[in-house]
């Protein structure tokens, strides 16, 4: 069975989505709003929902982000729905693992066993200047932390055992012998534990990683059940896949028991040419000074009078370009694929920004991400609707019943108790 996860972004993940007249945009400090997306994912029998978190403002003209803080909002979106999933991103960076720890396992109990945590070491310097620190630690570093952070976690819940609550009135309220300090002193982090918690319905939440360095694919190959990867083509993303389960096998796992989804942009329609009307009616919205400056950042040279509606001028190619590669190797991949206008090519990158977008039908949709899923490139994917929440509300409608008569995704969550459970874990 493919495994679907809606991933939550303000309006949408389309750049110019809040200036569309109908963006929820006015709703986003709303719990409600967060609330209703969440039935509209359960509603598909959807994995889970994916609540990011920031740190810092990005562009307070061009839209932040970021809004309500992720735990906060989930613990209210588990008490609106029964079944899906819900995970959220805790920085290793700029939380304590006693901090994590202590959250996540309080959610999972709220859920009843729904908990899942992406393990992000976060990137900008903006956001380090919001927790104390003058910049980011350099990257080995930041990743040598979350490995530790993440094994201290584990610990703090494993320190509770399963039957550690005796609750016998006589004068036992936990059995000492069953709740334990974890006597945690490490280079980064010293926490003796246990945990104010006790122990949560999943045990554990379930581990999410998106890492795409070498230091993020080994602490997802050592560490995550859940992997929200990057891959525009079904090439790269089977490259990708292929990668992690030989590194999850080498670090003693069982690299197929990890379940890899990559984003998914889509847009759909009754005919493909309402869909790309779709994606059109969004690409107009952009703020083209700003957005051409973006893609001249990204392949060094000057765009500013790139023609919209013409094909790309012809770009050097990847052995010739000097600066960061992942970025520009996509667009050159978009390039090949997809033969886009300059236009074209900004509402792409504008829309996920190098993840793969499915552009048709619901039949059409379905036929891709059949193939994908049954070539081995994807076990499922994480859906980032450019809009919200008319995006999530059109696959949920009309792409999630293909997949479901053509038996690739559950009907119900008949038989699953927590989202480790719905991902094929015990």
């Amino acid at each position: 069975m493919l495994h679907l996860n809606a991933f939550l972004f303000g309006c949408g993940h389309h750049t110019a989505a809040w200036r569309h007249p109908d963006s929820p945009v006015e709703r986003l400090g709303d719990i409600t709003y967060y609330e209703e997306l969440a039935r509209t994912a359960e509603r598909g029998c959807l994995d889970a929902v994916f609540f990011a978190d920031g740190h810092s403002v990005l562009d307070p003209a061009g839209g932040s982000w970021w809004f309500l803080e992720p735990l906060t909002a989930l613990a209210a979106m588990a008490r609106a729905t029964d079944h899906v999933g819900l995970v959220t991103t805790v920085s290793t960076t700029f939380y304590t693992p006693f901090h994590a720890a202590r959250m996540l396992a309080s959610l999972d109990h709220i859920s009843g066993g729904r908990v899942g945590w992406n393990v992000v070491t976060s990137m900008f310097d903006a956001e380090a200047r919001n927790h104390g620190l003058e910049a980011m630690p350099a990257h080995a570093e930041r990743y040598a932390r979350a490995d530790e952070f993440v094994g201290a976690a584990l610990a703090l819940w494993d320190s509770w055992d399963a039957d550690a609550l005796v609750f016998d009135r006589a004068g036992l309220w936990a059995d000492p012998d069953k709740v334990r300090p974890i006597h945690h002193h490490g280079e980064h982090f010293l926490v003796d534990g246990p945990l104010t918690v006790p122990r949560s319905p999943q045990g554990r939440p379930v581990l999410f990683q998106a890492g795409s360095s070498e230091q993020g694919r080994d602490l997802a190959a050592r560490r995550a059940e859940g992997i929200y990867a990057v891959a525009y083509d079904a090439e790269s993303a089977k490259s990708y896949a292929s990668d992690l389960r030989q590194r999850a096998r080498a670090a003693g796992r069982d690299g197929d028991a990890i379940v890899i989804m990559p984003g998914l942009v889509t847009y759909v329609g009754s005919t493909m040419e309402e869909a790309k009307r779709k994606k059109a009616e969004l690409d107009a919205l952009l703020p083209v000074e700003q957005s051409l400056a973006q893609l001249s950042m990204f392949v060094e040279q000057d765009c500013s009078d790139w023609e919209l509606d013409a094909p790309v001028p012809t770009l050097p190619p990847l052995s010739e370009f000097t600066g960061p590669q992942g970025r520009y190797e996509t667009i050159l991949r978009i390039i090949q694929k997809d033969a886009p206008t300059v236009r074209e090519l900004l509402g792409t990158l504008a829309a996920g920004g190098g993840h793969c977008t499915m552009i048709g039908t619901p039949e059409s949709i379905a036929d891709k991400i059949e193939r994908w899923h049954r070539s081995g490139a994807a076990d499922g994917f994480n859906l980032m609707p450019p809009m919200y929440p008319h995006g999530l509300e059109e696959f949920v409608e009309h792409v999630v019943p293909v997949l479901q008569e053509r038996g690739l995704f559950r009907r119900s969550y008949e038989g699953a108790r927590s989202l480790r459970e719905l991902l094929g874990g015990r």
